[in-house]
C-alpha cells in the first residue's frame, strides 16, 4: 500500500506543478472550469476582485460602459502583477441622477445593497476571502464604503475592501484641458483610449457642450449630486486629442 501511494505521488506530483503554471495564466473566473477556479482559488490565496462599475451615458463620444470596461482593465493589469482571481464587471450601482439619460440602468437602492450583499456572500462560499470591490464609477463613492461599513453589522468569514479609483496618477503626459476634468473628460477618454480605442469616437467629443449651469451656489462643504451643475451629463471640459495614459486608472 505504501509503495502504491509514493507511485501515485510521483505520477501526480509534475502534473499538478505544470497545471498551476497554466491557471497563472488565467485570472478571469468566467474563462475557468470548475476545477480550475478551485486551484485558482489556493494559488491567489482567496484574493478576489470585484470590479464595479455602471451603465450610463458618457458625453457624446464614449461607451455607456465607459466606466465598466476600464476599472475591468485595471483591475486585469493589477492581478497581472500579484496573481488574484477577477470577477466580471459588476453594475448593479447607484446612478439615480442620470435615469433621464437613455441607457442608464438603475436599480433601487434597497436591490442594490442586497445584491452586493449576497454576491460578496457567494464569493465567499466560493472560496474568496478577501474581496476587493475596485470602484471605477464615482457614483458609488458613497454606496461601497457604507457597505464595507455595514459588514459589522454581523459576522463574516471573509473580508470586504474598496479600492476608489483615482481620476489622476502620477506622471503620464500633460493634460490637455484646462477646465475641471470630470465626467466623460479628458481623464475617463484617455483611459478608455488605453482600455478600448475602438470604442472611442474623438470625432463627437465636442458634440455636446459640459459648461457648468451654475444653478446653485453652494458651500464645499454642501454636499449635492453634481448633476444640478450638469444637467445634460456631459463632459466638463471639451475634448481634442487626448493621449492614451500608460499609468490610466479606473475612471467614474
Amino acid at each position: 500500500m505504501k509503495r502504491a501511494a509514493l507511485s501515485l505521488a510521483f505520477v501526480t506530483l509534475p502534473r499538478c506543478l505544470f497545471h498551476a503554471g497554466t491557471i497563472q495564466t488565467l485570472r478571469e473566473v468566467e474563462e475557468l472550469t470548475a476545477a480550475d477556479f478551485r486551484d485558482a482559488i489556493q494559488l491567489s490565496k482567496a484574493t478576489c476582485l470585484l470590479p464595479f462599475g455602471i451603465l450610463e451615458k458618457h458625453g457624446p463620444h464614449l461607451p455607456l460602459g465607459t466606466d465598466l470596461l476600464n476599472v475591468r482593465h485595471v483591475s486585469l493589469q493589477a492581478a497581472q502583477r500579484e496573481y488574484a482571481l477577477v470577477f466580471p464587471q459588476y453594475y448593479f450601482g447607484q446612478i439615480f441622477e442620470a435615469k433621464h439619460e437613455p441607457g442608464t440602468v438603475a436599480y433601487s437602492m434597497e436591490l442594490e445593497l442586497k445584491l452586493l450583499q449576497e454576491t460578496t456572500d457567494e464569493m465567499a462560499r466560493n472560496g474568496c476571502k478577501k474581496i476587493v470591490i475596485v470602484n471605477g464609477h464615482g457614483g458609488n463613492e458613497h454606496l461601497l464604503p457604507f457597505f464595507a461599513q455595514a459588514q459589522l453589522d454581523r459576522p463574516h468569514d471573509y473580508v470586504v475592501y474598496v479600492l476608489d479609483g483615482e481620476r489622476s496618477r502620477p506622471g503620464g503626459p500633460p493634460k490637455k484641458s484646462t477646465g475641471i476634468d470630470y465626467h466623460a473628460g479628458e481623464n475617463e477618454t484617455s483611459n478608455t483610449l488605453v482600455s478600448r480605442p475602438d470604442l472611442v469616437h474623438l470625432d463627437r467629443a465636442t458634440g455636446e457642450s459640459g459648461s457648468d449651469q451654475k444653478r446653485l451656489a453652494l458651500p464645499e462643504d454642501i454636499y449635492n449630486r453634481h448633476l444640478v451643475v450638469q444637467p445634460a451629463f456631459r463632459i466638463t471640459t471639451p475634448v481634442t486629442a487626448p493621449l492614451p495614459r500608460a499609468n490610466s486608472a479606473s475612471g467614474t
